[in-house]
């Protein structure tokens, strides 16, 4: 990693990252917590506010 540009490699490897650290959260606080009842709880998980959520919310579903 030089200057201001980071490698499609690097940028891909902080997402994945990124991605595996959300889903490890999301994992966690359903086994401490149960399931789901709304959409909304998931900004209950750590490092989930509202600008993730929104970002979010359209891929997240509930089921009975």
């Amino acid at each position: 990693y030089s200057g201001m540009s980071a490698s499609y490699s690097r940028i891909n490897r902080s997402l994945v990252t990124l991605a595996n650290t959300l889903a490890a959260a999301i994992v966690q606080y359903r086994q401490e917590n149960g399931d789901f009842a709304a959409v909304e709880d998931i900004m209950n998980v750590s490092g989930i506010g509202e600008k993730r959520f929104e970002n979010i919310r359209d891929y997240i579903t509930i089921e009975d």
